[in-house]
């Protein structure tokens, strides 16, 4: 009888791969349906937040992220089923053929292996993009609507989705082409090579992000003159941080959710906030009235339509100051470096091995590829399948560290002297969100790359008291 150890060991790597990606799926499905728990026990505000979250808002937030954790179930369910499907039906060979085809058609023969190799990547983000729209379409259409955070229309969304994926193609192929000329080309130090060129490719692309590619789906207008500028240079200044523009954008078009964020190299940072972070410009504070239901409806019919479009958005000055404190913080404590440092140190060990392990024949015969050995194909399964237990490893590593980074931030804003302004921030944010203050503790160790609010706030001075 013919046992596990007796297979070939491709199909030892096969099923191993298999195997762990549904250990991967079981372990976040159960820390997802611990949480879920958390949401449907935890009915009423806890005694300690009763200080900083009404019944309402409290409420709201329990019922969006309960929405949110049962659609991820679905989705996520869908997503490792599909993937299994595609494995044992040997979907990727298949779209390595289907590929070979069309390029041809041009008259490119197996030879021309990059030209294959993008002809592969292009269908098979396609494929990726319409297997992905029917649950995005939902998330943004139905949750995202329901509690009220949508702004989109469908012509917008679906206009956005297309502009994303033909920017993305624009990105991706030549710089995948690129890359795989130069590992082609590289000679037994190829890694190094490779890697000195993804990191001047992801400086080039957060350098000219904000500048080039977001104002292709979003505005960007400068901050206006006045006291919140004068403020925030003069804070800038106070630290050093060599500040040369501030531009609100205009995230209102797509959701209420809010956000801000800094960019740029050496002497040129500029800073970004969303205009739902800034009480004075959010438009949800200058829609009047709430829309109505009439009387006759249920009440979760009212729920479904009765968008909170009156809700007082944001937050004033003194505390968006409070907010950019805390960002700043990251970037005085030297938290953008190390991530920066962190990332090419990985990226590096990545190549390395991709180097020790693209020789192995066998990796290729588990996945269906008998006859050739593409290094796209290589890259795919060495970085995406064979590295999978040492990326779940380094990303909890990496979310611990973030919350470290964090309260170290938090502590940065409180020595500014904004601990009180940063404390009442916080809150306002949890609540234009609907974040729900209330986690598992296995759930938040694993997931938070922040810590809980309650954690935050008392690391901060303390619930405060009316």
């Amino acid at each position: 009888m013919e046992t596990i150890l007796d297979l070939p060991v491709e199909t030892k790597i096969f099923y191993a791969v298999l195997v762990f990606s549904w250990t991967v799926y079981l372990w976040e499905a159960y820390l997802a349906y611990r949480q879920r728990r958390t949401y449907r026990s935890t009915m009423h505000v806890p005694q300690e937040l009763g200080k900083i979250m009404d019944t309402e808002t409290f409420e709201k937030s329990r019922l969006y992220n309960l929405d949110k954790s049962n659609f991820s179930f679905w989705s996520g369910l869908y997503s490792e089923t599909e993937g299994t499907l595609i494995l044992l039906l040997g979907g990727i060979p298949f779209l390595w053929r289907v590929a070979g085809t069309v390029t041809a058609r041009f008259g490119l023969g197996s030879e021309y292996e990059i030209s294959q190799s993008l002809s592969f990547l292009m269908l098979a983000t396609l494929f990726s993009a319409f297997t992905g729209l029917p649950w995005s379409i939902y998330n943004t259409f139905v949750i995202e609507e329901k509690h009220g955070f949508n702004q989109q229309t469908l012509g917008f969304f679906l206009k956005d989705a297309v502009k994303k994926f033909i920017v993305t193609q624009c990105i991706l192929l030549p710089v995948t082409s690129l890359l795989l000329y130069i590992i082609k080309i590289g000679g037994d130090y190829f890694f190094i090579y490779a890697w000195l060129f993804t990191l001047v490719v992801s400086l080039v692309l957060v350098t000219i992000y904000a500048d080039y590619i977001a104002p292709l789906f979003d505005k960007f207008t400068p901050l206006p003159d006045g006291e919140l500028k004068d403020e925030i240079e003069s804070m800038s200044k106070s630290i050093s941080f060599p500040l040369t523009k501030v531009y609100v954008v205009e995230g209102s078009k797509r959701s209420s959710h809010s956000n801000a964020y800094f960019y740029g190299f050496f002497k040129n940072k500029r800073i970004v906030l969303f205009d739902t972070l800034l009480e004075d410009y959010s438009p949800l504070n200058q829609e009047g009235q709430p829309e109505t239901v009439p009387s006759q409806e249920t009440d979760a019919s009212a729920e479904t339509k009765a968008k909170p479009k009156n809700k007082k958005q944001g937050c004033n000055n003194s505390e968006v100051l409070a907010v950019l404190g805390h960002e700043l913080g990251h970037w005085k404590l030297g938290h953008t470096v190390k991530n920066i440092v962190i990332s090419q140190m990985n990226s590096f060990l990545c190549f390395f091995l991709f180097a020790v392990l693209i020789g192995q024949k066998e990796l290729f015969m588990a996945f269906g590829f008998y006859e050739s050995q593409p290094t796209l194909i290589g890259l795919m399964i060495i970085f995406q399948f064979i590295f999978s237990p040492y990326n779940e490893v380094l990303s909890f590593c990496l979310t611990v560290l973030s919350r470290r980074f964090e309260f170290q931030a938090d502590a940065f804003a409180r020595g500014m002297g904004r601990a009180s302004e940063l404390y009442s921030a916080l809150i306002k944010l949890n609540k234009d969100n609907l974040g729900f203050p209330v986690a598992d503790w296995l759930f938040s160790m694993w997931h938070y790359s922040h810590p809980p609010l309650l954690e935050r706030l008392r690391a901060l001075g303390g619930t405060k008291q009316d």
